[in-house]
């Protein structure tokens, strides 16, 4: 058999494989569509299930995204509450696929189909497989990295998808459940808890100035979010994860005096505790 032969053969099986492939998956998509009918959402049901897991303290912890753009904060739901959402809403489809891999980048599609309703809401977007780090972009090599690359980007994008389909409503309630489940923690107010934390920073250092600085806003302007950011930053310097100085600027001169007869982590190893801590709040949001 000639290479002309076999590589028509090849070809052959190749799409005879992908022609399976899709039949199978338009059978799948049918037969859910079909069960979907036969077993319609109880929208009532599905709300309350959405609303009790909202009080679980772990979930509210992880439940909105906040950061601050020109003099303001952009907040909304998180990626965990979508998913959480999406779940408890049922007869959902939604996911992440890769189209294509080459020249450096992704194509990525992000979906969410209601098969109740036969709404969809799709994004199509490319990712490059480089990561800004403090220490300027950073190509990526390793298919472990690439991947995780492109599944937080997808994650972001499935989520607009998914509030896309989900009423607006149901996406303000469950924020608002979240938000009176922080509020309720360990029976402090809000208040209660800024104050609490700016006293814990003083000792090791860092006055209300400095997470003034950090956060982007006056101490009275902190919101829940802000509070769970800077326990997190916290807890890294108590478990003697990072330095105070990976987190705070205290000038050429200074050093907190947390710090003082500590040894300071090597640079690589603090950045790699910043860049975790960075990416854990990405992928929340």
């Amino acid at each position: 058999m000639s290479k002309n032969e076999m590589s028509l053969q090849n070809q052959g099986k190749q799409s005879a494989v992908q022609g399976m492939a899709s039949s199978r998956q338009a059978q799948e998509v049918q037969a859910a569509m079909v069960v979907a009918k036969r077993f319609p959402r109880d929208e009532e049901q599905a709300m309350n299930k959405i609303i009790n897991a909202c009080t679980r303290q772990s979930l509210a912890e992880q439940a909105t995204y906040e950061y601050p753009r020109g003099g303001t904060k952009v907040k909304g739901p998180s990626i965990r509450l979508a998913e959480t959402m999406a779940r408890s809403w049922g007869n959902l489809d939604y996911g992440i696929i890769e189209l294509e891999q080459k020249n450096g980048s992704s194509e990525m599609m992000a979906y969410c189909w209601d098969l109740e309703t036969n709404t969809r809401e799709t994004r199509i977007f490319t990712v490059k497989h480089v990561r800004d780090t403090k220490y300027g972009k950073k190509e990526l090599e390793s298919a472990r990295d690439i991947y995780e690359m492109t599944a937080n980007m997808g994650a972001r994008r499935m989520r607009a998808c998914i509030l896309g389909v989900i009423p607006k409503h149901v996406a303000e309630e469950a924020v608002d459940q979240a938000e009176k489940t922080l509020a309720n923690k360990n029976g402090q107010s809000l208040e209660q808890r800024i104050e609490k934390m700016v006293n814990a920073f003083a000792e090791l250092g860092v006055n209300q100035e400095m997470l003034e600085e950090k956060i982007g806003c006056k101490a009275a302007a902190f919101t829940q979010n802000d509070v769970l950011k800077l326990g997190r930053i916290y807890r890294s310097i108590e478990d003697e994860m990072a330095g105070v100085e990976d987190f705070f600027d205290f000038g050429p001169e200074e050093k907190s005096p947390y710090d003082q007869d500590e040894k300071e982590p090597e640079d690589d190893f603090a950045k790699d505790v910043e860049d975790t801590i960075k990416e854990s709040e990405k992928n929340n949001a």
